[in-house]
């Protein structure tokens, strides 16, 4: 499990916060779209994924040869609550963010998972 200190590391950093206040409210993205929406490298997005990954709070599935992250279902109550309620009221600091990624051509077409 998670604790309170582990969990505020992991997003002590605009690029990792920015991206799961993304995802939680996205339900799940994969690096290209984190890239349009965040107007980063594909390296400097994939490397704060793998911390968050690592940290424990995103889970990622494999579909071809996109790598779709997501949060992890695991998650205590309190940090998706947090989480929810950090993009809930920060929609002005993620609307480039959010607009960036909606208006990106050829975003990848998710398969439904199977579990």
């Amino acid at each position: 499990m998670i604790t309170p200190i582990e969990f505020f590391k992991s997003l002590a950093d605009e690029t990792r916060v920015r991206s799961m206040l993304l995802i939680s409210t996205q339900g799940e993205l994969c690096v290209c779209e984190l890239m349009c929406a965040l107007e980063e490298s594909q390296p400097k997005i994939s490397r704060h994924l793998a911390q968050l990954r690592s940290s424990g709070l995103l889970l990622d599935r494999r579909q071809g040869q996109w790598v779709y992250y997501r949060l992890n279902p695991n998650l205590p109550a309190w940090a998706r609550e947090i989480l929810q309620v950090a993009s809930k009221a920060n929609t002005d600091w993620l609307k480039d963010n959010a607009v960036r990624l909606q208006n990106m051509n050829e975003r990848p077409v998710r398969a439904l998972a199977c579990c």
